[in-house]
């Protein structure tokens, strides 16, 4: 199950390709470089969530071990 941090990161991904999209219609450097930098964040911020995510699962996991 994803966690938020999960989520925000995805969202942030399809917003900066969004924005990297309508900067290429546009021409407009500026929206592009935004939008890598919101696509760049959002891989940034979903990797942490997995992480998070990983060692949560795996604390859970040693307590199911334990018998807790």
């Amino acid at each position: 199950m994803w966690n938020k941090d999960e989520v925000r990161g995805k969202t942030d991904q399809v917003k900066g390709d969004i924005k990297k999209g309508i900067g290429n219609l546009k021409d407009d450097e500026n929206l592009r470089e935004e939008g890598d930098a919101d696509n760049a964040a959002g891989q940034a911020e979903e990797a942490f969530g997995k992480g998070r995510r990983k060692v949560g699962d795996a604390v859970k996991d040693l307590g199911d071990k334990l018998g807790h």
